[in-house]
């Protein structure tokens, strides 16, 4: 299983739409759920409804939280879809067999060896969550909230029976055109999370869309430019989805 986590205050600014971008994740099995940070006000508003559209778009799910309980929303938001994977799954499987029955239609034995069957496979299915950090200007000072929540989550993803694996990408970077920057490849040693944003030179860009794309690229290729291409050059002449979505 593999999910992305968007951690961010939303109100992207440059680059493709990150609900396109999202809805294309999903169509390659991967799930886009996002953490928000939003102050209040008018950008406050904008915020929330990007971040709600983004993860809807991803087949994922999205919460609002304060930095006091940010690691809490992570590590529920990652079990929640988890599970929801393995249930939509089986349900699947299920429909398969019995037509057009749903697990609420079985009789209650065979129901709960089917809930079982959820509960084991979402503990033992290797996961990978790919965590993705705005680090635009109006960020900054909620960045030692993230980075003691991604420990957190790497204790969470650690008691699990299953393998688990995490990397942790923030955006955008420090040169022009860098629209995502890995920190940490995969790994499921907590070690590897310490000091992760240290030297960090805050941009007042916040370009999710294309950051979602270069996390996917590294999801499907190990890289962030697979062979040196944009997604721009990667699609040229194709009839895409995407589109410019400059505020």
């Amino acid at each position: 299983m593999k999910q992305i986590m968007l951690i961010t205050d939303g109100c992207s600014n440059v680059g493709e739409s990150p609900v396109m971008a999202a809805a294309l994740a999903r169509q390659e099995g991967i799930t886009v759920n996002v953490v928000g940070i939003v102050d209040y006000g008018t950008i406050g508003e904008l915020g929330s409804l990007e971040i709600s559209e983004i993860a809807k778009a991803g087949g994922g799910m999205s919460r609002i939280a304060g930095t006091e309980n940010l690691a809490q929303t992570m590590q529920m938001l990652t079990r929640k879809t988890v599970v929801q994977t393995i249930q939509q799954a089986v349900h699947k499987e299920i429909r398969q067999i019995l037509g057009d029955q749903k697990v609420g239609d079985l009789p209650p034995e065979t129901r709960s060896q089917v809930v079982e069957v959820i509960d084991e496979l979402s503990e033992n299915s290797p996961l990978q969550v790919a965590l993705l950090i705005d680090a635009s200007a109006s960020m900054k000072p909620k960045l030692r909230a993230v980075e003691e929540a991604i420990r957190d989550m790497m204790l969470s993803l650690g008691s699990r029976k299953g393998e688990s694996k995490l990397a942790v990408f923030h955006f955008p970077g420090s040169h022009s055109g860098e629209d995502a920057v890995l920190d940490v490849d995969w790994t499921g040693d907590l070690g590897s999370a310490r000091s992760i944003f240290q030297r960090l030179v805050m941009r007042g860009a916040t370009p999710t869309g294309p950051a979602l794309l270069k996390v996917m690229d590294f999801m499907r290729y190990g890289t962030l430019n697979e062979h040196g291409k944009s997604w721009r050059e990667k699609t040229e002449g194709q009839d895409g989805i995407l589109g410019d979505y400059v505020v």
